[in-house]
């Protein structure tokens, strides 16, 4: 009976530990952190169905991958990404934009990226 009880107890401190390394390391928590730091990150699963996180001096931005076929392959052609908050994006600069999408571009190469108002509309003006 006791070595049961020795189980059972062993089991419980594994699921807890298990339990609080899952909660310190989730990607959500590396995102706030990158926020708060005002440092790049990008959270990217590689499946294509699945829409991409990235932070870039505290703003959060989302990407929508699209497939098409490249050199008889089936890739990722074109990409769409807009802004979490338009109120924070006051302090970007063109330069920082076209570093986010030099950073893009380099898991996605062949890929064409546009943005969504109001940024789009920021690139354009002169």
């Amino acid at each position: 009976m006791v070595w049961l009880l020795r189980f059972v107890l062993l089991f419980l401190i594994i699921f807890f530990l298990s339990f609080v390394f899952k909660l310190l390391f989730t990607s959500k928590r590396k995102l706030d952190a990158a926020r708060r730091q005002k440092r790049f990150l990008l959270l990217d699963h590689k499946d294509v169905r699945r829409n991409f996180i990235l932070t870039y001096k505290g703003d959060v931005f989302a990407g929508e991958k699209y497939l098409g076929n490249s050199d008889n392959i089936l890739d990722v052609v074109s990409i769409c990404i807009w802004s979490q908050s338009t109120s924070t994006l006051n302090g970007l600069v063109k330069e920082d934009l076209y570093f986010i999408e030099r950073k893009i571009h380099e898991q996605y190469p062949i890929a064409e990226i546009t943005w969504k108002s109001p940024v789009k509309e920021f690139l354009h003006k002169k």
